[in-house]
């Protein structure tokens, strides 16, 4: 595969290098660290933005309508709708891009589905990887959709510069959300489908939860929104936007990028000793002895592990 003219395509703003880039990280190829030295030095500059909740509470067509807002305004957009559980189909939510199907045809619009099938690290490390090949290739805007509320959809959020959280009257997803901890990376809560019985309701209940939690510098606004009526899209905008300017004011924002590279490169390295030490244990199986005939303990077994690691051969 000729990574050059990937990346070559990829700045150039090419959609087909684009998506041969994304499949390469997708697929966890040999040849995603040359593709990723060869953007990184032209990412940096785009706004991305975390979309997550539990399914139906209607991200999609919040997704939809965010994207016709920001071209509306003459940003280009791009959307990378990621399913962190599907290791059959080896890639989903095909139906984000159904729904989507009227900015298809737009030039400044790009929509991605993606399914980590054999990035290292899995969703976590894949998609910053992703969102940087959308960055090099100069979309302005970069939103990022997963599906539910569970450890890994924080881990995507969080890695976004605006986290959006989405709910729904009758979800009954307040409570999980608390639970995986996606109150405390959350930048902005959305109550979308507002138009129904109870969104007040969740609105309350939200403020309340939020009042107990720990004081931030940014106080999270709990917004409400209609997309299917496109009603309170201007407001979460304007939110967006207001989040962004508290973070470049503060400082945040660069801040707050530095320690997603810092935590993505310790998580690399830890995934490739993690690698290098299952084969490590392949290959040798006389550490399992001596731990199952009792002559070490699993802390001694670890340091020798690291020992007999850092000596094997690249």
């Amino acid at each position: 595969m000729d990574v050059e003219a990937i990346v070559a395509g990829v700045l150039a703003g090419d959609r087909r290098a684009v998506a041969r880039a994304i499949s390469l990280v997708e697929d966890g190829r040999p040849e995603l660290e040359a593709l990723s030295a060869g953007i990184y030095p032209r990412t940096g500059r785009a706004a991305t933005i975390g979309l997550t909740g539990a399914p139906g509470v209607g991200k999609s067509s919040l997704a939809t309508e965010l994207v016709r807002a920001e071209r509306e305004g003459g940003r280009s957009v791009a959307v990378l709708a990621i399913d962190p559980t599907s290791p059959y189909t080896g890639g989903a939510l095909l139906g984000d891009r159904v729904r989507m199907q009227e900015h298809a045809t737009d030039p400044g619009v790009f929509i991605r589905s993606m399914a980590t099938r054999g990035h290292l690290g899995g969703m976590a490390l894949a998609a910053p990887e992703a969102v940087r090949v959308l960055d090099a290739a100069g979309y302005d805007e970069i939103v990022v959709e997963t599906v539910g509320v569970g450890q890994a959809e924080v881990d995507v959020a969080a890695a976004t510069d605006t986290a959006v959280v989405v709910l729904a009257p009758g979800m009954g997803d307040a409570v999980q959300m608390a639970k995986a901890g996606i109150l405390e990376v959350a930048d902005l809560f959305v109550v979308n489908k507002a138009d129904r019985d109870g969104a007040g309701e969740v609105v309350r209940e939200l403020r309340q939860m939020l009042h107990l939690g720990a004081a931030r510098a940014w106080d999270p606004p709990v917004l409400q929104t209609s997309a299917t009526e496109r009603e309170g899209i201007g407001e979460l905008l304007a939110a967006i936007a207001e989040h962004r300017e508290h973070l470049r004011k503060s400082g945040e924002l660069a801040s707050k990028r530095r320690a997603r590279l810092l935590r993505e490169v310790e998580s690399l390295a830890a995934e490739r000793f993690r690698a290098r030490a299952a084969a490590v244990l392949a290959a040798d199986g006389a550490l399992g002895g001596e731990l199952e005939a009792r002559r070490i303990d699993p802390y001694r077994a670890a340091a020798m592990l690291e020992h007999q690691t850092a000596a094997a051969p690249e």
